[in-house]
């Protein structure tokens, strides 16, 4: 392991022989959708368990959790990691830890359980992000002190969420920012929006994501000494087993959707990451642990990279974190077989692939989450997972899958199709 921070451009990191297993995640339920009403940490629960149960891997012989969340939604949302890991079944004596870089913070479960193998404080590692955005609450901060005379203050904080206060604007407007920089036109994000939904329901028609996602029903989690924690969906669904906000469109439809930053705009609700809800879990691990239980990883974690920027284009994260990834690995653009960036917005997007110039036929090659949706912690595991995957099926050597970041940072994972 080794490494690396610059005052300049950010931090870095080369790791030696830790190995991405395996994932599951459950399907992406559409905002207030049949997910709604699952618990952020339930769903952590649901994917947790179906990706210790492919792995081949005993509960016990994970050494940490390492969990995100990015919104707290529920009552219990303090006791996160450790009810996902509790209720996963993992040994008591596990310790579990939250960690949080906004929509990098599944990228970040990862890397956090990389450098804690590297320290040889773990062997293996579950990692896993979940988010429920239809369950983000109305609050009232300072309640307890009372209020003024007719004058209770109550705020939505998915839309606060969504609101850099530092810049004075929506997030939204720094990806409208972007499309003036690159000149980005209303028809190009609308035809990369296209491109995302067309792609993904390609990919989908031909059951990529069957090995990815673990459906969800409504059960029960009956652990001995713990309370029953109880997963249910609405009484018209029995199981969900599919992204539920991937749909058919066309350009005409497209087209007729209003901006929604901005009057003079060229983002729309449908050229825009969507409101999601879901988990994604990983499990990473040693070399040597996995050589001795015989299994068979998915790829090689090779390096990671954390960077800040203007937050008034915090899309453009990718640009200079994928930089920066290519700098302390010596490796140049045209190396990497596939990227996966996190559509967060359509124009923030078509701007580092501008920036980079990354051939679109590597990009997204089955979609992303203009499409799919994007769940914030969950994101980051879900693009590796894809990554991955694709990566085998392709016979690729190198890719790299990376994500913006609210406030104006950025992270890129590289990883390594190779045999042990």
């Amino acid at each position: 392991m080794k490494g690396f921070h610059k005052s300049q451009k950010g931090i870095g990191i080369l790791l030696d022989d830790i190995y991405l297993v395996g994932g599951k995640r459950t399907p992406f339920g559409k905002y207030c959708g049949s997910l709604a009403n699952i618990s952020p940490t339930n769903l952590g629960i649901i994917a947790s368990r179906a990706t210790i149960n492919q792995s081949g891997i005993k509960p016990y012989e994970i050494s940490q959790l390492i969990a995100a969340n990015i919104g707290q939604s529920s009552y219990d949302a303090y006791f996160l990691p450790r009810h996902i890991g509790l209720y996963s079944e993992i040994p008591l004596e596990v310790p579990a830890l939250m960690v949080q870089r906004i929509c990098g913070s599944g990228f970040e479960t990862i890397i956090t359980g990389a450098e804690q193998i590297t320290l040889s404080k773990a062997d293996c590692v579950l990692c896993t992000g979940t988010e429920n955005m239809s369950l983000s609450p109305t609050v009232s901060f300072g309640n307890r002190m009372g209020y003024s005379l007719g004058r209770p203050v109550f705020k939505d904080m998915l839309w606060e969420a969504l609101d850099d206060t530092a810049v004075g604007y929506p997030m939204g407007y720094t990806a409208e920012n972007i499309a003036k920089k690159y000149k980005i036109t209303r028809q190009e994000a609308d035809e990369y929006a296209k491109c995302s939904f067309d792609r993904t329901l390609s990919a989908r028609d031909k059951g990529f994501f069957n090995s990815e996602i673990c459906p969800v029903t409504s059960t029960s989690f009956e652990i001995e000494g713990l309370k029953n924690r109880k997963v249910i969906l609405p009484r018209e669904v029995s199981s969900l087993q599919h992204d539920e906000n991937v749909r058919e469109t066309t350009m005409e439809a497209l087209s007729r959707l209003l901006p929604v930053f901005n009057e003079s705009g060229i983002l729309t609700a449908g050229n825009c990451s969507g409101i999601v809800d879901g988990a994604a879990s990983a499990i990473i691990a040693s070399n040597f642990f996995i050589k001795q239980r015989n299994l068979t990883p998915l790829v090689r974690i090779c390096a990671a990279t954390s960077v800040g920027l203007d937050p008034k284009v915090m899309g453009l994260g990718p640009v200079e974190a994928i930089r920066l990834l290519l700098e302390i690995t010596g490796m140049k653009l045209d190396d990497i077989g596939l990227f996966e960036i996190n559509e967060a917005f359509s124009a923030q997007v078509i701007g580092c692939e501008r920036e980079l110039e990354i051939d679109r036929s590597k990009l997204n090659i089955n979609g992303g989450a203009i499409a799919i949706g994007h769940p914030l912690a969950a994101s980051g595991i879900r693009l590796l997972l894809t990554l991955a995957k694709t990566m085998k099926l392709q016979n690729i050597q190198y890719g790299i899958a990376s994500a913006c970041i609210g406030g104006g940072q950025g992270t890129a994972v590289l990883i390594e199709n190779r045999e042990l």
